[in-house]
Formats: structure tokens, sequence, C-alpha cells
């Protein structure tokens, strides 16, 4: 006579955490560090666009495009670079900056250096300089021309 074997007990399955933390665990955190690093970026480039925006950058990067001192040195077309460092500050008609603006031009790179400051709605330079980066050279935008 066969005898058949005693059947097996199945093992219960578990809920849907015991199934699934494996890889839930490790996604989420990725996902939670991905939405802080995009928050971060958003912010930067709500602050760097800000700045981009002002009058007193606009103004300083076009008195530096139109300088023939910085064409000779960068080349032409003369674009603004993405990251802009300082500050600026501006309460109604007065106000103040201080703006490191990273420039470049087919020839090669620089940085605008800008300080400023606003009364009666006019910005005044106290120093608008563009630096070289590979040769150093300073050109001083605020020269008197001949």
């Amino acid at each position: 006579m066969e005898q058949t074997p005693p059947p097996i007990p199945q093992q219960s399955r578990g809920n849907w955490w015991t199934r699934n933390w494996k890889w839930f665990v490790p996604t989420g955190c990725l996902t939670m560090i991905a939405l802080f690093a995009a928050f971060i970026a958003l912010i930067a480039m709500i602050v760097f666009s800000a700045m981009k925006s002002s009058d007193v950058y606009k103004d300083a990067l076009a008195k530096a495009k139109a300088e023939p001192a910085v064409i000779e040195a960068l080349g032409s077309p003369i674009k603004d670079g993405m990251f802009v460092s300082g500050n600026t500050n501006v309460n109604g008609g007065s106000g103040e900056a201080n703006l490191a603006i990273p420039i470049s031009g087919p020839k090669g790179k620089g940085t605008l250096y800008v300080v400023a400051t606003k009364s009666v709605g006019f910005w005044n330079y106290s120093s608008l300089v563009v630096e070289v980066t590979q040769t150093k050279q300073r050109i001083d935008l605020l020269h008197e021309h001949d």
C-alpha cells in the first residue's frame, strides 16, 4: 500500500511591507534625496535669475560687451556665465550691488567685477573691471575715453 506524504504546510506570504521593504526603502531614500536636490536647484535658479534680471547686472554686462579692450581680449560675441556671485540690495530708488559675473568669448574667459550704489534711481559705479582669466589682465571700464 502506498502512502501519500503529508502535505507541506504553506508559509504565509506576509503583508506587503515584509515582502517589499528591501526595494522600497532604498527607492524611497533615493527619491527623497532627488527631491531635496531638485529643491536646492530650484532655489539656486530663482536666485541667479533674479540677479541676472536686475538692471545693474544688465547695464554692467552691456558696458563690458561694448568695450573694445574686452572684445580684443575675449573675442566676440561675449556671453555671460551661469553662476553669478555677490549680492544686490535695492530698496526703491536706492541700493547697492557687489557682483562677480563670469563672462566668456571665443578667445577666453574672464570675470566682470561690479561695485555700485544706486541713488535717486541711478546706478553709480565705483568699480567696473573685467579680469581676463588666462592673463590676469584687468580692464577698467570706468576709464575716460579719449
